[in-house]
């Protein structure tokens, strides 16, 4: 089988997790290849998501690693197979490719998480919005790349209503409530448009309000994604420099509770709704 060349971000955690496995047992990689009869390189290739790997070569793994989490080892089993083609996959060489790998991280999670102190989350935007927050960006963007860039995050939507519509819940401070991008009329048709989107049963919206004082977080949006099993969720941050994931047990564990403590400050989706309203009246 080929050497993967550029593995995804979901390839290189999968290979993450088989390397947690064989460390969790004491093992080196030429310890792991001689039980498992490979060689010592192609340990490597898997560990490093270059490799494709079969579900029961992983569980063959996990069985000579004498792993005690069943769960774990199925989670991390349903991650092998190719890579299968998203829709994503047709902006490959328009948009980076860190924006390809959010969506196939949101493709396969099973519930959503978000807190946004300065902006509308990207999956509750209405597309004139998303055009003013890209034409934001610096350095400037051209108008085709705008348009690329706004389409993308429209096109991401699409996974709150599948067949299966995956929980998502969003924390929002009363100050991106606030922010004009585009102006009034923009601002004012993206507030509709939130209130119209926490109709739906799967899509929680929750509001902080000036008057909730002091927040956790500095203020950085928080996007977190749950995977099968506690231990396969990622949270994405935004960065200057792009889009950062992390995995670690100590980093999921400190976002969780962001996450709660951010929630305790926020209204119930009654009174965010009407909170939303008073905004969209004050306009």
């Amino acid at each position: 089988m080929p050497v993967r060349t550029n593995p995804t971000a979901r390839q290189l955690r999968f290979g993450a997790e088989l390397r947690k496995l064989r460390e969790r047992a004491g093992l080196t990689s030429t310890e792991a290849a001689r039980l498992l009869g490979i060689k010592q390189a192609q340990v490597s290739n898997m560990e490093t998501g270059r490799l494709a790997v079969s579900a029961e070569r992983v569980r063959t793994m996990a069985c000579q690693y004498d792993c005690p989490d069943k769960e774990l080892v199925e989670a991390i089993a349903g991650m092998t197979g190719e890579r299968r083609r998203g829709w994503w996959e047709e902006y490959r060489e328009i948009l980076p490719s860190g924006l390809l790998d959010l969506s196939e991280l949101e493709s396969h999670g099973t519930a959503l998480r978000t807190a946004h102190t300065s902006g509308i989350p990207g999956l509750l935007q209405t597309l004139d919005h998303a055009r003013e927050v890209f034409r934001q960006v610096v350095p400037e963007l051209s108008p085709p790349e705008v348009e690329h860039r706004a389409s993308f995050r429209i096109k991401r939507q699409a996974v709150l209503f599948r067949k299966e519509p995956i929980p998502y819940q969003a924390i929002i401070h009363e100050a991106a409530l606030r922010m004009r991008f585009g102006g009034r009329e923009v601002t004012k048709q993206q507030l509709k448009h939130l209130l119209k989107m926490g109709e739906h049963p799967n899509i929680s919206i929750h509001v902080i309000p000036f008057d909730a004082g002091g927040y956790p977080g500095a203020g950085q949006p928080i996007y977190y994604v749950h995977g099968p099993v506690p231990q396969l969720d990622t949270v994405q941050l935004d960065q200057s420099h792009g889009i950062t994931l992390l995995n670690a047990e100590a980093q999921l564990d400190k976002y969780r509770k962001v996450l709660d403590r951010l929630m305790a400050l926020a209204l119930i989706e009654l009174e965010s709704r009407a909170l939303i309203h008073s905004v969209i009246q004050s306009l």
